[in-house]
C-alpha cells in the first residue's frame, strides 16, 4: 500500500510503501524488517557492552533464544486481551485464525517487555547470573529496539496522535479517512484541513523514538558509572514510563482497560514511572545519608 505522507510545516513529503519486497509471492513488510533490525542492533551493541555488567556474549545469545519466541507470543497476546471483541466469533468463541494472523497488525510492546522480564528472571536463576546486572544491560537493548522499531509505525502510517496545527504535524489522506471513520473530526472542513495539510496529527511514533534516543544516551552514561545493580533498569522503567504516559495520552489508537475508558499502557506507564522513580530517589537519599 503506497501512501503520501507529508509534514507541511517542515516542507517534507514522503512516499511510503509498507511492503518492502515480495518472496515467492508473499509480501515482506518494512515493519518486520525494521523490528528485526532494531533487535539485531540491540543484541550486537549489548554484546559489546556486556563486560561492563559481567555478562558474556554467549549468555546474551542463549537468553535471546528463549526471550524472542516468548516476546512474539506476548506482544500479540497483550493486544488481543485488551481488544478481545476484534478476535471473537459471533458465538463469542475465540477466532484463532485472526489471533494468529500477525500480518493484520495489532502488536503491543509492553507484552514483549513483560515477557522478557519473566524470561530473564527464570534464565538468570537457572544460570546463577545476577538478574539485576543482566537487566541493567537489557535496558540498553530495550531503548535501542524501541527507538528503531517505532519507525515501522511510520512506514505503516499508524500510531499517531490527535489533531494539531504544530509545525511538525503529519498529514496523509489515510490519516484523514481514519480520523473521520473514528468520529475524531468535527466537520467536513476539519477533514479537508487534514487532507490539505492545514491541520495534521501528532507524529507520536517520532516523539517516542526521540524520547528513547535520549534515554539511551543517559542510560549508557549511567551504565558506565552505576552505583548499584539495577540502577539502569530502574532508570529505564522511570524514563520510558514517564515518556510513554505522556505520549499515550496523545494517541488515537490506545488499548483500553476493557470498558473503563482507562488507557492500559498509560496506566502501566504511570505505575512503572512512579515505582521506579521512588526507588531511585530512595537510593539517592540513602546514599547521601551514608
Amino acid at each position: 500500500m503506497i501512501q503520501q505522507v507529508s509534514f507541511p510545516g517542515l516542507g517534507l513529503e514522503f512516499t511510503v510503501n509498507r511492503i518492502a519486497f515480495t518472496v515467492l509471492g508473499r509480501p515482506i513488510n518494512w515493519y518486520g524488517i525494521i523490528i528485526v533490525s532494531g533487535l539485531l542492533l540491540a543484541v550486537y551493541l549489548c554484546s559489546r557492552w556486556g563486560k561492563r555488567f559481567s555478562i558474556t556474549e554467549d549468555q546474551i545469545i542463549d537468553m535471546m533464544l528463549w526471550a524472542v519466541p516468548a516476546a512474539l507470543v506476548a506482544i500479540r497476546a497483550y493486544y488481543v486481551i485488551f481488544n478481545l471483541s476484534l478476535y471473537q466469533n459471533p458465538d463469542g468463541s475465540l477466532n484463532w485464525g485472526a489471533v494468529l494472523r500477525y500480518s493484520d497488525g495489532g502488536l503491543a510492546i509492553y507484552g514483549a517487555i513483560i515477557s522478557s522480564v519473566i524470561v530473564l528472571l527464570i534464565f538468570c536463576k537457572k544460570r546463577k547470573i545476577s538478574f539485576l546486572s543482566f537487566a541493567d544491560l537489557g535496558a540498553h537493548g530495550l531503548f535501542i529496539g524501541q527507538l528503531i522499531g517505532r519507525w515501522g509505525n511510520f512506514m505503516n502510517v499508524e500510531a499517531y496522535g490527535g489533531v494539531t496545527d504544530l509545525p511538525w504535524r503529519m498529514c496523509s489522506q489515510s490519516i484523514a479517512d481514519e480520523l473521520w471513520a473514528k468520529g475524531l473530526l468535527e466537520s467536513n472542513l476539519a477533514y479537508e484541513s487534514v487532507v490539505n495539510g492545514t491541520l495534521g496529527v501528532h507524529p507520536t511514533f517520532l516523539y517516542e523514538s526521540l524520547w528513547n534516543l535520549a534515554g539511551l544516551a543517559m542510560v549508557y552514561y549511567l551504565g558506565k558509572h552505576r552505583k548499584f545493580e539495577g540502577e539502569c533498569f530502574l532508570f529505564y522503567l522511570f524514563w520510558y514510563g514517564l515518556g510513554r504516559a505522556w505520549i499515550e495520552g496523545l494517541r488515537t489508537d490506545s488499548l483500553y482497560l476493557f470498558d473503563t475508558g482507562i488507557r492500559v499502557s498509560q496506566l502501566l506507564s504511570i505505575v512503572c514511572a512512579v515505582a521506579a522513580g521512588s526507588i531511585l530517589l530512595w537510593k539517592m537519599v540513602k546514599k547521601q545519608k551514608n
